[in-house]
């Protein structure tokens, strides 16, 4: 079992894809940052709700974490993240983990999977740090 107790300072601020979380202290490799947080709902909740702050845990569960209080939702998306969800199956909670060290100041991102790539990302075209880099040079 994972000690979620600690959880590391971080801010929301200005980013490249509107707000977005980072750093406030180095953060190591494999270290818990935050649990993603919301009301749980059923698949077929989540479909008729719709929404940006979905995030599926199970073929039946899904954590709606739109609520401001849920700081894990201004995590944004990277094509080569820093950090990365982790699915807890003792008690159904996902949480974000560093997936390489992460220094102070650094936004903390995380790749929010193939589906959600192409229901919503392709279709506004990716914000992210890496991809934005690749338009300037074009």
């Amino acid at each position: 079992m994972t000690d979620h107790t600690y959880r590391p300072q971080t801010k929301v601020q200005r980013s490249s894809a509107g707000l977005g979380l980072f750093a406030l202290e180095d953060l190591m490799k494999d270290q818990l940052i935050i649990e993603y947080t919301g009301e749980r709902i059923t698949e077929d909740e989540a479909n008729k709700r719709g929404g940006r702050y979905l995030f599926q845990v199970t073929d039946t569960l899904v954590i709606d974490g739109k609520n401001r209080e849920n700081t894990a939702r201004y995590i944004n998306h990277a094509c080569k993240p820093n950090a990365e969800a982790e699915h807890d199956e003792e008690d159904d909670r996902i949480y974000i983990r560093a997936s390489k060290n992460i220094k102070v100041g650094e936004e903390i991102t995380y790749h929010y999977g193939k589906d959600y790539m192409k229901q919503i990302i392709s279709k506004e075209g990716c914000m992210c740090a890496s991809c934005q880099k690749k338009k300037l040079a074009k």
